[in-house]
């Protein structure tokens, strides 16, 4: 019998550790709301981006809904709790929390398609996170006629003019992080079945000047995405790029701007 000499399985090792993919890691502080907002945490049912290295061997967005707990073979829990997960790749998995996950600290760990799992990252939950989504700073704002309450021609391919004051038809802003809802829904899931709305009703400025609240719940269309639907009252600024902003309870969202005409 030929036995193999100390060299070639001490080579023979080598190759096969070089050939193992590297752990899945979750940077510091690599988990924030998919809006942009970091720093005050993460609400329950809102979406979350998770950045880090060697997350997935391959690229997948889902496109069903409910979203499932699992996408190409990559799960995420929040304290032990399945998140649904709605996109992955090595460097980013965007995931909805659980809506049962309480505020406090949570435990999220991220698990490779190979069954490898990163370290546990420590997460901060909060009842509300507010954040609006945006293009550069420009709000996900939307004119009662569907398009951005953008300057006009300010995107290219995209429908865009300024957002009228007084416009009874009123302004829809997107967001993510507002928690509670009147209605528990399953994790996963949009909300098209009934209105829900939300239990913290925002502050909404545009201009420094306070927006009339006509709605702020979740979106029917989209799992984890909030809803607002405002009026811009007389005497808020007229601009190409007017600051908007969000207050719930202790919270501030980001800043981003709208264009806003008479």
């Amino acid at each position: 019998m030929r036995v193999a000499s100390p060299t070639a399985v001490l080579l023979a090792g080598a190759i096969a550790a070089w050939s193992q993919t590297p752990p899945p890691v979750v940077n510091p502080s690599g988990v924030t709301n998919a809006a942009g907002a970091s720093g005050q945490g993460v609400a329950p049912g809102s979406l979350v981006s998770i950045f880090g290295a060697n997350l997935a061997s391959s690229m997948a967005a889902a496109n069903t809904v409910p979203l499932s707990t699992t996408l190409s073979g990559v799960s995420v829990t929040f304290s032990s709790t399945p998140a649904p997960v709605q996109f992955v790749s090595g460097s980013q998995i965007n995931v909805q929390v659980p809506w049962e996950v309480a505020p406090g600290t949570a435990q999220l760990v991220v698990t490779r398609d190979d069954g490898v799992a990163a370290a546990p990252a420590s997460v901060q939950v909060a009842a509300n996170a507010p954040a609006i989504y945006n293009i550069g700073g420009q709000a996900i704002a939307i004119n009662s006629d569907g398009s951005l309450a953008a300057p006009v021609g300010a995107i290219p391919g995209i429908a865009t003019h300024p957002a009228q004051i007084g416009d009874p038809h009123g302004l829809t802003i997107l967001a993510t992080g507002f928690g509670a809802v009147s209605m528990p829904l399953a994790d996963g899931a949009n909300s098209s079945d009934q209105v829900r709305s939300t239990l913290t009703q925002p502050t909404v400025t545009i201009g420094g000047v306070a927006a009339q609240l006509v709605f702020s719940g979740l979106s029917p269309q989209f799992v984890g995405l909030n809803q607002i639907n405002v009026v811009i009252p007389a005497g808020t600024p007229t601009g190409n790029a007017v600051p908007v902003q969000l207050q719930m309870g202790t919270f501030n969202s980001n800043i981003v701007s709208i264009a806003v005409g008479n």
